[in-house]
């Protein structure tokens, strides 16, 4: 019963220095204005961008890396968020399961690429054997399709390992592009 009493004095005290406390306007700052670059640099495309994948390290049944997008044009151009990733095999780039889950959207951002820099993307492969062959209906992987942000032609990045066909199964999971 004390507590409670202390409590609600405790309560009403912050509730009247808060009534009674002076007010001041906060300062008012400007919020800073977009690089003018951002806002005429023109958006890349499929042709600007270079795409490979890197391996980084693996564990718990996934093995991680990165997709990489290279500028390989004589121009800066703007892109950002994510692509689009799968599996692809049987030799004729038929799509092996379902495509990359995107996570982490809070920190989709835009970046302006110069020429020879790149943004990356994190993705985590989750090991196909970790599934049952029922489940998984295995399938030999030759690659990734990837899509850069934006566009509707893919790239082909050479990538051998085991999918599953099975769509139900996801295996791959990306997050947005970034700088390195």
């Amino acid at each position: 019963m004390k507590i409670m009493i202390r409590a609600a004095a405790a309560a009403a005290a912050l509730s009247c220095l808060a009534l009674t406390a002076p007010t001041q306007a906060a300062p008012t700052q400007a919020a800073p204005a977009p690089a003018a670059s951002s806002q005429t640099t023109p958006a890349c495309t499929n042709a600007d961008l270079h795409v490979d994948y890197r391996y980084s390290d693996s564990g718990a049944g996934s093995s991680y890396g990165w997709i990489r997008v290279t500028n390989v044009s004589r121009h800066a151009c703007r892109t950002g968020g994510y692509g689009g990733v799968s599996y692809v095999g049987d030799g004729d780039g038929t799509q092996i399961g379902h495509a990359a889950i995107r996570v982490n959207r809070a920190a989709v951002r835009q970046y302006v690429v110069r020429p020879g820099q790149r943004l990356v993307s994190s993705l985590q492969m989750v090991r196909a054997g970790n599934y049952s062959k029922s489940t998984c209906r295995p399938a030999r992987v030759d690659g990734f399709r990837v899509y850069v942000p934006n566009a509707y032609r893919s790239q082909f990045v050479a990538h051998r390992t085991t999918g599953c066909r099975n769509t139900a199964v996801h295996l791959l999971w990306q997050r947005p592009y970034h700088r390195p």
